[in-house]
C-alpha cells in the first residue's frame, strides 16, 4: 500500500493532480476550463477494489472555473487522510455515490482526522454514498477509558472547518473511529437526511459535534452511536436541530461546556420534533465542574418523544466532578423543556442539578409526561423530579411531580 500524502491547495496555481489517485504513480493531468466540468475520479486513476490505497486530492476541481462536480461512482475506495482545502475558484458539488473506506492502520492518520474539509464556501456533498471509518478494527485501542476529558480520542471521520453556505445531504457515516462529524468555525451550514451508524458500546463515537459555529441546521436524520447523537459545544449560536431519530447513544446534548479558558457562550439552540430510544440521556445540558465563567442561554427542547430513556431531562453542572475541583461557573438561563413525553427507566426522570456558584435562572417545564417503566432498586423509591440551585417554573401537566428545593 502506498503512503497517503497531503497535497496543499492554492487556488492561484493549478496543479493537475488526479482527484482520486491510487499511489504516487496514479496522478494524471486534469482539464480546467470555463464551462461545466465533471471530474470522475475513476477516470483519474481511482480503483474501486476496496484494497488499493487511494489519496483523494482536490487541486484540479478547486482551481476549475464554472460549474464543477466531483463524481465518485459506485464502488469501494480505500484511503487514509484526505484534505479538501480551499478557498476554491468556484463552488463545488461532490456527488458521492460510492463507499469510501478508511485505512485501519492508525499510524496513517498523522493529523488525527480522516476527511478534513477546510475553507470552503458553497460546498455541496450529496449522492447517497457512505463513509466507512472501519472503527470496529480500532476501538480496542481507545485510550480514554470512559473519561469525560481525554486528549487521546481516536480519529474523527469528517471535520468541517471554516466552511460557509454549504450543504451535506443524503450521506451515511458508518463506524467512525472517533467522532463521525465535527463542525468547527462554520457559518450557515446545513446537514440533512444523514444516516449515522455505530454500536452503542463504541467509544466516543459522537454523531455530530458543533462548536464555535453560527447558523447551523441539522434535520431529518437518523443517528445511533456510542456517545451523544448530537452535541452542541462552546461558541455555538443559532443552532436548529429537528426531525432527529436518536438511539442508541447519549442523547442530544448542549455541552459539555466550560472545560477550556477560551470557551465562548452558547446562545440560541432549538431542538424540536425528535425521538430518542434506548438512550442514556435525552434532553441534556452538561457543564464542567470547576469551569470557566461563560453563559448558555436561549435553549429550547420542544416536542420530544422519549422511549425507554434513562435520564430524559437532565441539567448536569457537576460534569467531570471526579476530575476537576470547584463548582461550575457556567450560567444557564432561559431554558424551556416543552411537550416532552414517553417512557423512562429511571425514577428520577427530571433532574435539574444546577451550580451553587451560578444557579440556573429562567428554567421552564411545560407539559411533561414521562411514565416510569423501569426497576432501579429492590427498595421501592418514589418516582419524582429532582432540583438543586434552581427555581423552575412549571406549566401544564407534570409527570413526574415537580421537584422542590
Amino acid at each position: 500500500m502506498g503512503i497517503v500524502k497531503r497535497f496543499e491547495v492554492n487556488a492561484l496555481f493549478f496543479v493537475g493532480l488526479a482527484l482520486l489517485s491510487c499511489g504516487a504513480k496514479g496522478a494524471r493531468r486534469g482539464l480546467v476550463n470555463n464551462v461545466a466540468t465533471v471530474f470522475d475520479v475513476t477516470k483519474h486513476g481511482a480503483i474501486a477494489d476496496a484494497q488499493t490505497d487511494c489519496a483523494m486530492t482536490w487541486n484540479a476541481a478547486c482551481a476549475a472555473t464554472g460549474s464543477v462536480t466531483v463524481l465518485i461512482p459506485p464502488g469501494k475506495y480505500l484511503t487514509g487522510e484526505v484534505y479538501f482545502q480551499g478557498p476554491c475558484t468556484s463552488s463545488i458539488t461532490v456527488e458521492m455515490q460510492g463507499t469510501i473506506l478508511a485505512q485501519t492502520d492508525l499510524s496513517m492518520f498523522e493529523d488525527n482526522q480522516w476527511f478534513s474539509i477546510e475553507n470552503n464556501d458553497g460546498l455541496i456533498i450529496k449522492g447517497g454514498g457512505t463513509f466507512n471509518g472501519q472503527g470496529e478494527k480500532s476501538w480496542q485501542h481507545d485510550a480514554c477509558g470512559g473519561k469525560a476529558s481525554c486528549n487521546n480520542l481516536l480519529t474523527p471521520s469528517l471535520v468541517f472547518s471554516n466552511v460557509s453556505n454549504s450543504i451535506l445531504q443524503d450521506i451515511t457515516s458508518v463506524n467512525s473511529k472517533g467522532f463521525h462529524m465535527k463542525i468547527n468555525y462554520c457559518h450557515n451550514f446545513t446537514a440533512h437526511n444523514i444516516n449515522i451508524i455505530a454500536p452503542g458500546d463504541s467509544p466516543n463515537t459522537d454523531g455530530i459535534h458543533i462548536s464555535d459555529s453560527d447558523l447551523i441546521t441539522i434535520a431529518d436524520s437518523t443517528i445511533g452511536t456510542g456517545d451523544d447523537c448530537i452535541s452542541v459545544g462552546e461558541g455555538s449560536t443559532n443552532v436548529a436541530i429537528s426531525g432527529i431519530t436518536c438511539g442508541p447513544g447519549h442523547g442530544i446534548s448542549i455541552g459539555s461546556l466550560g472545560l477550556r479558558q477560551d470557551d465562548a457562550d452558547v446562545k440560541g439552540v432549538t431542538v424540536t420534533n425528535c425521538t430518542l430510544t434506548n438512550t442514556t440521556n435525552g434532553a441534556r445540558i452538561k457543564t464542567w465542574h470547576g469551569s470557566t465563567p461563560i453563559q448558555a442561554s436561549g435553549i429550547v427542547y420542544d416536542n420530544i418523544v422519549m422511549n425507554n430513556v434513562r435520564s430524559p431531562i437532565f441539567i448536569d453542572q457537576n460534569y467531570g466532578s471526579k476530575q476537576k475541583q470547584g463548582s461550575s461557573s457556567v450560567k444557564i438561563s432561559d431554558v424551556h423543556f416543552k411537550n416532552i413525553r414517553g417512557t423512562t427507566v429511571t425514577n428520577e426522570a427530571v433532574a435539574l442539578y444546577c451550580s451553587a456558584t451560578a444557579p440556573c435562572e429562567g428554567i421552564e417545564l411545560v407539559d411533561i409526561d414521562l411514565t416510569f417503566i423501569g426497576v432501579t432498586s429492590k427498595i421501592a423509591l418514589p418516582y419524582s423530579g429532582a432540583c438543586q440551585n434552581v427555581k423552575p417554573t412549571f406549566v401544564g401537566k407534570q409527570n413526574p411531580s415537580p421537584c422542590t428545593l
